[in-house]
């Protein structure tokens, strides 16, 4: 699954457009490499972001195209948050 699209359906960012500029602008990385929005996540990976003065660093559990809100903090496991 594309990057930008993970971040809208984990509910980690709410919008797209705004995960897609984080991604162009450097602000997040997998596995330790600087990602496009375009990149491919998959379950394992750990995704380190920088948005909004906010510092997550989060491991990917599963990567469905649809998910209900209800599910959506399934998806992923915050490891550290400042």
């Amino acid at each position: 699954m594309r990057l930008d699209k993970f971040l809208k359906v984990s509910r980690i960012i709410k919008r797209r457009t705004v995960a897609n500029e984080a991604a162009s602008a450097g602000r997040i990385s997998i596995n330790g490499k600087v990602a496009k929005p375009a990149s491919e996540v998959k379950p394992g990976d750990t995704l380190d972001i920088l948005l909004g003065g906010r510092h997550m660093l989060v491991k990917v559990n599963a990567t469905p195209e649809v998910v209900r809100k209800e599910e959506a903090d399934g998806l992923y496991t915050v490891l550290t948050e400042a």
